[in-house]
């Protein structure tokens, strides 16, 4: 498989990600894909021929290492990764779908005619929801193939010595595996791995999350803030208009005194 096509196609995710997207996307690449190319393909091998069993019954080694190695570690941690990685795709293909879309609007309306989109690469509405999404699939699939890898191998463990009855073994096998120990720390590595990963997705879920709260709480603040401004500017107009005009009565009161006494002197 070439990961660096992969890992090109990936890439661009930085553009949009969060600080924890890019922690995540770097363990990935350095602590999982690295380590699998390099040194997890070279440990396990061809584990079939190393599984060596103490009988020479035809068909019973192979029997027991399909019981005890239903899939090879290898390949599914390269499912895993497979699968872990593709969802960020969609936040790249979203992306492309807005620039697309501001593309056709310049072509249609010219090129000083309003943007749809302020930032194209911006988290805001359905880009957001998209961007949650992949999240939340990314934390689905870490989960379900360690829970896999811990059920087909009972805790991750990885023993010296495996006992084996199945037929066509004449009765109890004695199979041994190779280079256990080595095979026991890489899966532990791997493990540890992907439940960092897994921490980092929450973080960024958590985060996200709890961003858009406070912005939606900050705009309802600003909303009832605005509406208090404009209910008090109004009152007071209102008061404004309703109170008398001083001046204009104090006159009205002279023309009626002099009227009423005209030899009456005011000082």
């Amino acid at each position: 498989m070439d990961w660096k096509t992969l890992q090109g196609l990936l890439s661009g995710v930085n553009k949009y990600s969060t600080a924890f997207g890019r922690i995540w996307l770097s363990v990935v690449f350095v602590f999982r894909v690295l380590v699998y190319v390099v040194a997890a393909e070279r440990v396990w091998g061809d584990e079939q021929k190393e599984f060596d069993c103490n009988h020479r019954q035809p068909g019973c080694t192979n029997v027991c290492f399909d019981h005890y190695f239903p899939i090879s570690h290898t390949r599914l941690w390269a499912l895993q990764l497979i699968f872990v990685t593709c969802p960020s795709l969609l936040v790249i293909m979203h992306v492309a779908y807005r620039e697309d879309r501001e593309r056709k609007n310049r072509l249609k309306n010219g090129e000083n005619c309003p943007k749809l989109y302020s930032d194209t690469g911006k988290k805001h509405g359905g880009l957001w929801w998209t961007y949650v999404l992949t999240l939340f699939f990314k934390l689905a699939i870490e989960i379900v193939f360690l829970y896999l890898l811990h059920r087909i191998w009972e805790s991750f463990d990885m023993p010296k010595l495996v006992k084996c009855d199945l037929k066509p073994c004449p009765n109890v096998v004695d199979c041994y595996i190779a280079r256990p120990t080595e095979k026991k720390i890489f899966t532990y590595f791997m493990v540890g791995a992907s439940a960092f990963c897994i921490v980092l997705i929450v973080c960024e879920i958590v985060y996200l999350i709890c961003k858009r709260v406070f912005r939606s709480i900050q705009k309802c603040q600003k909303k009832k803030r605005s509406l208090t401004y404009s209910k008090a500017s109004t009152c007071q107009c209102h008061a404004r208009l309703d109170q008398p005009h001083y001046g204009k009565g104090k006159h009205t009161q002279v023309e009626a005194l002099r009227a009423s006494a005209p030899n009456l002197t005011l000082i």
